[in-house]
């Protein structure tokens, strides 16, 4: 291929295609390359690199909050995973299990984890004797497989990173208080570092975790109108408890069973920001998340001087942002195509004409602004800029999301929501499983969850018309 080609020009419009649009993204910005395995993919450095920066935001807010880092075994035995009825049935039909050790058929099978309770539970049942044990909070950075039918790089895929949250607790209180804590963790790192709004509210009983008490949810919109559920947080009760036989010995001196919460989250948050904040010439990365902040191009770099001041001013920037230089021989042209489709905040233009003068020209990739600033303003300018950035991309987002929310009091209204209003619908709802199936069935929407921030929009179900205080976010989901 041509180098100088512009590789913008294969990304297919999000309004003509939004599903290749999403496509042509993940590879033409190269975060991903499909593998020989099927549903997995192979995550290349620029991919990578945004769940470093979301692992690195996460890990510390964990730590703060005091939890500590763990690592389970990947191979389950089949008769743990029994030991939690709803549990195992939930994960049944995407479990891949392991038969074979070299050629010899083992005596039991292995399940390949799709997520870890089961491992934790029997650990905290052989540690935990007192409540001088407790709480024990933990949390794992692992991989996870689950044989999905149907796949999309970030939002499903056979394989994938994530974190497990797993804590044990001697009160209900405390436990709860550590569901709804951890559920605010993510939503703050939606908010701050990717610049992205949710509704936090609880799942229903239908879509909460298999095994749990309640389930509570992080639910972002994207740009086609989907939900994405981004983070779960669950309070599990005494269940898994009861179960593995996870007690302590209370200050009483008698026995107790722990109260148990699990919560994570994964690199689906990658298809998030992907699905929120970028346009039709490629990614927009909000600037506290993005690999890189600043890209320097030299403009007419075989003139004397250039790429040394390119290089200076490399140097003097990077300890105010995560700054490059592209020295490469491609065109000034090809280059700023180049980092406009992978999103990088801010471009950095410097060629001799700037020098002369002691400037150089910013570019901002959301509003593609330019900016001629002074070189001895630099360092102050571009943090601001950044978190100028940063703040735009939220209001937008904010913005879009209220635009694409609809509240309606008849099935009606339900019905042309559904059909030509995409985004969250906002309706009443008796907390009734079969009105919540039949609601599924007619339009097509999921109930995405029951919001804190509860609104009384109408005074019975949008269903079966009975009585109810209870609102809830429907959509259609990824």
């Amino acid at each position: 291929m041509n180098n100088n080609k512009k590789l913008v020009e294969a990304i297919t419009s999000m309004d003509v295609d939004f599903a290749q649009w999403y496509t042509d993204i993940v590879k033409k910005a190269e975060l991903i390359e499909y593998s020989s395995v099927k549903g997995a993919v192979i995550l290349r450095p620029y991919g990578y690199a945004l769940w470093e920066n979301i692992q690195g935001y996460l890990d510390k807010k964990f730590k703060e909050t005091g939890h500590e880092n763990v690592y389970m075994p990947m191979l389950i035995p089949d008769s743990l995973l029994q030991k939690e009825k709803d549990h195992v049935e939930g994960f049944a039909p995407e479990v891949a299990w392991v038969t074979h050790g070299g050629s010899e058929p083992l005596t039991e099978r292995l399940c390949i984890r799709p997520t870890s309770e089961t491992l934790f539970c029997e650990h905290f049942a052989n540690i935990v004797q007192s409540y001088n044990d407790l709480p024990k909070k933990y949390n794992q950075w692992c991989s996870v497989i689950r044989w999905e039918k149907t796949t999309r790089p970030f939002l499903r895929t056979s394989e994938f990173l994530w974190q497990e949250g797993h804590t044990i607790h001697e009160t209900a209180e405390e436990a709860q208080e550590e569901t709804i804590k951890m559920l605010n963790v993510y939503a703050d790192m939606f908010r701050d570092f990717l610049a992205i709004p949710v509704v936090k509210g609880r799942k229903t009983d239908k879509e909460k975790f298999a095994g749990a008490e309640a389930t509570y949810t992080i639910e972002a919109l994207m740009h086609d109108g989907k939900a994405l559920q981004s983070g779960t947080s669950h309070n599990f009760g005494k269940g898994f408890a009861e179960a593995f036989g996870i007690r302590y010995t209370g200050k009483d001196g008698k026995l107790s069973h722990v109260h148990q919460t699990s919560w994570g989250l994964s690199t689906r948050v990658i298809g998030a920001i992907i699905m929120v904040h970028g346009d039709d010439s490629g990614l927009i990365l909000p600037p506290r998340v993005a690999p890189t902040q600043l890209m320097i191009i030299p403009v007419a770099q075989h003139k004397e001087g250039v790429l040394e001041k390119a290089e200076e001013l490399r140097e003097k920037l990077s300890g105010v942002c995560r700054v490059k230089v592209d020295a490469s021989d491609k065109k000034p042209g090809w280059k700023f195509s180049e980092y406009e489709m992978k999103g990088v905040p801010l471009r950095l233009e410097v060629g001799p004409k700037d020098i002369e003068n002691n400037q150089v020209v910013l570019v901002r990739r959301d509003t593609r602004e330019k900016m001629i600033v002074s070189m001895d303003e630099l360092e102050a300018r571009i943090p601001a800029l950044l978190n100028e950035i940063h703040d735009a991309l939220y209001e937008k987002a904010v913005k879009r999301q209220e635009e694409m929310t609809t509240t309606v009091t008849t099935p009606e209204e339900m019905r042309d929501a559904a059909d030509n209003k995409p985004g969250f619908i906002k309706a009443m709802w008796c907390n009734e499983l079969a009105c919540e199936e039949k609601i599924k069935e007619v339009y097509g929407l999921s109930s995405r969850c029951m919001p804190f921030e509860q609104e009384k929009v109408a005074d019975t179900c949008i269903c079966c018309g009975k009585e109810t205080d209870t609102m809830v976010y429907w959509g259609k989901a990824y």
